[in-house]
């Protein structure tokens, strides 16, 4: 048995999320396992690197499978032939034969997440962006996010009631920069990533320039570690998984 890291891509905002689902044969993961299955010709299943939800895009993710089948001599004919049978929206880029534990998901180190945002009603932005009709105070906004560096709990910012062990993440970076005229984008860095978290965090951010939150409200709210005192989730669409690093001795 064989297991390879598959790095791809996709636009999500057709899609109910990456992870397959009973109610909804529309996520990622179910139509990437049905054309690898007809592709192999076996019983294979993904296991991705997250759980984006409905809406959100990935330009860089990664997801592991095994197989019997020697793949990486030919991996360059085994991506043509995937890409091939994938919808527009999706797309597999590069293979690579891995250790046996190496794992998608709990073996990743970090990961990145870019948020964007303009002030322009413009049809060829409107699918990837949010879409706002004032601009915040990004400087504030950005001295506010230095409180989210290091490590805390951020119940605060995370869908209630999901199965995990643990609330408590590593933050490395968040911070806005201008990426073009009107336009601007938010960058987070993390070990982990909770549900909904980083559009949570965006949308209370929003607050702040905003003049409705000030920064002691926004700390206030990542003590309290209680969703409901954060604010609104941005929209999906302006999200995307941009970077994901593993430590380099889990490749073959």
């Amino acid at each position: 048995m064989h297991r390879y890291f598959l790095t791809l891509s996709y636009n999500g905002t057709a899609y109910n999320g990456w992870q397959v689902q009973k109610n909804t044969p529309n996520t990622v993961q179910n139509v990437m396992e049905e054309k690898l299955r007809m592709i192999l010709k076996e019983e294979v299943h993904l296991m991705g690197c997250g759980r984006t939800d409905t809406g959100v895009s990935a330009r860089n993710f990664v997801a592991h499978f095994n197989t019997e089948k020697e793949l990486l001599p030919n991996a360059f004919a085994f991506l043509r032939q995937f890409n091939q049978v994938l919808p527009p929206e999706i797309a597999v880029h590069q293979l690579q034969l891995v250790k046996d534990n190496a794992h998608a998901r709990f073996s990743a180190q970090e990961r990145t997440y870019y948020y964007y945002v303009t002030l322009d009603k413009n049809p060829f932005k409107s699918q990837f962006s949010w879409r706002l009709y004032r601009q915040p105070d990004f400087e504030k906004m950005n001295c506010v996010a230095q409180r989210l560096i290091g490590t805390h709990d951020f119940a605060a910012f995370s869908k209630s009631h999901t199965q995990v062990k643990t609330t408590i993440c590593t933050i490395k970076e968040a911070r806005w920069i201008k990426s073009g005229e009107n336009e601007w984008r938010f960058t987070i860095r993390a070990d982990r990533f909770l549900r909904g978290m980083v559009r949570a965090i965006v949308g209370t951010l929003m607050l702040v320039g905003q003049d409705r939150l000030t920064e002691e409200d926004f700390q206030a709210i990542i003590d309290s570690k209680d969703r409901k005192k954060a604010g609104s989730n941005s929209p999906p669409q302006a999200l995307f998984l941009t970077g994901i690093r593993y430590p380099k001795d889990i490749y073959l």
